[in-house]
Order: C-alpha cells, then sequence, then structure tokens
C-alpha cells in the first residue's frame, strides 16, 4: 500500500506563496483546493468589457472557452479564494468581488461545447475570468462553492440597505424596496408579474406585456440580484 504522493519543492513553494497572501488578506480557514483554468486579460478593462474580449476570443477559437486542461489553482477559504495564475497569486474578497457570468462558444462548436465564463474583480481591481462547466451540463464542484460563498458574503448587507430605503445598483439595474429599473424605467415591485431571462436578456413583464431590460451578463453577482429579486417578485419564474 503506497502512501500519499510527497510534494515537490515547487509545490511546496507555491502552498507558502497562497497561504502567505491567503494569510495577509484574512481570508480565514482554507476549505478546498481545485485544479481551474482560467485567464487574466492583458489590458485594463471593465469587467464586462473583459468578458466581451474573452467571448470575442472564443468566437475566433483561441480562448479559454475552447481550453480543457486547467492552468490554474483555486483555493476557496471562509472569506475568500486565491488563484495561482502565471507564477501569481490573486487574491478574491466574497465581501467586495464583482463576479460576473457570461457563457460562451468557439466557432463552430455544439450546444455541448458552450462554456460558462466567471470574470471576478480581485482585491487589487485586477479582472481574472475562469472557466466554468459546459451550459446545461455538469458544473465543477467549486462554482456553486464559490456562488453560495459571495451570495452569504454579500446578501445580509444588501438586505440590511434596502430596509434603510436605500437604492442598491446591479449594473444597468437598480432596485429599492418598493421599485425595480433600468435606467430611466421603473416599476413597481407589486406591478411586476414575472421576472427573468430570455435569450441572455433580462425580462419583465407588466399589465401582460413583456419589457427587455438588458443582458444578464451585465448583472454583477447576479445571484445576489436574483436573491433578493426572490424577495420581492409575486411570480417566481427562475
Amino acid at each position: 500500500m503506497t502512501g500519499p504522493t510527497p510534494r515537490t519543492r515547487g509545490a511546496e513553494l507555491l502552498l507558502a506563496r497562497i497561504s502567505a497572501a491567503a494569510g495577509r488578506a484574512r481570508l480565514g480557514r482554507r476549505r478546498a483546493t481545485y485544479p481551474a483554468t482560467a485567464h487574466r486579460p492583458r489590458a485594463r478593462r471593465g469587467p464586462f468589457r473583459a468578458v466581451l474580449l474573452l467571448a470575442d476570443l472564443a468566437r475566433r477559437g483561441g480562448s479559454i472557452a475552447s481550453r480543457a486542461s486547467p492552468n490554474a489553482r483555486l483555493d476557496l477559504y471562509e472569506h475568500g479564494a486565491t488563484v495561482a495564475l502565471n507564477g501569481r497569486i490573486h487574491v478574491v474578497r466574497y465581501d467586495t468581488t464583482a463576479m460576473f457570468r457570461h457563457r460562451t462558444r468557439s466557432r463552430g462548436a455544439a450546444p455541448s461545447g458552450t462554456a460558462v465564463l466567471h470574470t471576478l474583480t480581485d482585491v487589487d481591481r485586477r479582472h481574472l475570468v475562469l472557466r466554468g462547466g459546459p451550459d446545461g451540463g455538469e458544473p465543477p464542484a467549486w462554482e456553486a462553492e464559490l456562488q453560495r460563498a459571495v451570495i452569504s458574503a454579500q446578501l445580509p448587507g444588501a438586505l440590511a440597505a434596502l430596509q434603510r430605503g436605500q437604492r442598491l445598483s446591479f449594473g444597468d439595474v437598480w432596485l429599492t424596496r418598493e421599485q425595480v429599473g433600468s435606467g430611466g424605467r421603473c416599476t413597481s415591485w407589486s406591478q411586476v408579474q414575472r421576472i427573468g431571462v430570455q435569450d441572455g436578456f433580462l425580462v419583465l413583464t407588466t399589465g401582460g406585456e413583456q419589457h427587455r431590460w438588458g443582458p444578464e451578463s451585465r448583472i454583477p453577482n447576479p445571484f445576489v440580484f436574483w436573491a433578493l429579486v426572490e424577495r420581492h417578485r409575486t411570480d417566481d419564474t427562475r
């Protein structure tokens, strides 16, 4: 019977750097470690612009969406995560990150080749893209854990802000205790019959009419947004 494979000197040094970065950011106890496929946009762009760049590369067949082999290490902690990529340790805090979700497909790929991309903002305000599972397929274990952690860290504060009468913005969409809106358009929650996503766009139904407000991919932390919506709408369609 053989024991666990001993770590190499390089692996030991990497673990030490990851632990040091997590300690400086006070991320707490390490909960899990996963291999991941990641990409760091070269130019400084807004998170949604970074996602669009990845989508364009995917259509030309050269993006993270077409790479199956993991190239990064993802460590999940109590209060955040680290991503070791190309010699750099990125630190993400659950309570401050903006996480965008986007679906993309390489040119000529079948629907099963569609990937879910997650763009996160680290503590240095740099953007990092993680490749999730195939759209409609089995997601990697870290995906649900990361989403639950961000919801747990950000939802209580968001609910408290709404109780204080504040308006919360999620990209182009905003909401209060009484209304939900986008730009100059708004409606009271009591008038919202349905709210969901069609063809990637946020769609509200009021008075029997549908109103398309913009792409869901522009909504930061969409799972936090939908958790808040869940507490206000009268007809659950998600």
